[in-house]
């Protein structure tokens, strides 16, 4: 079984290299030295990602991201991350970013989450994004 997986709900990722993003995901575990077990991320639309931020996290409010840690222990790690596919798109648009790069942002961002990187404070927030700046880079010249 493969370790990354995606899979859809009511909505369809519509990207290109999706294999190569998935091993290139496995790589970031392998350069943070974490143990990964499996990833499922879930793509779906704002109001799919809106339920389980009301009944999971209590929160009532749109984001792009939802990543719940299920491992057991830390030395398997594995994960589900619910992508709102929705809102990448009014992001990378409000931001003027493309696209393509804004969703390896969000995908990459779910695997660091998985790794122990926190994004709660501003500190924190800063580290996170030059890790995604990092990964999206070291993607980008990979693939190209």
């Amino acid at each position: 079984m493969k370790k990354v997986q995606f899979h859809y709900q009511d909505i369809k990722l519509t990207i290109r290299n999706k294999n190569e993003i998935k091993r290139f995901v496995e790589k970031i575990f392998i350069t943070e030295k974490k143990d990964l077990d499996k990833i499922h991320y879930i793509f779906c639309t704002d109001e799919y990602l809106l339920t389980i931020n009301r009944q999971y996290l209590k929160h009532d409010y749109y984001t792009d991201i939802i990543t719940f840690d299920l491992s057991e222990n830390e030395n398997k790690i594995i994960g589900e991350i619910y992508i709102s596919l929705d809102r990448i798109a009014d992001n990378a648009n409000s931001i003027n970013e493309p696209l393509y790069n804004e969703t390896l942002r969000v995908i990459f961002h779910g695997a660091l989450h998985l790794c122990g990187y926190k994004d709660k404070n501003e500190k924190d927030e800063k580290i996170m994004r030059k890790m995604e700046d990092k990964y999206i880079s070291l993607f980008t010249n990979s693939s190209t």
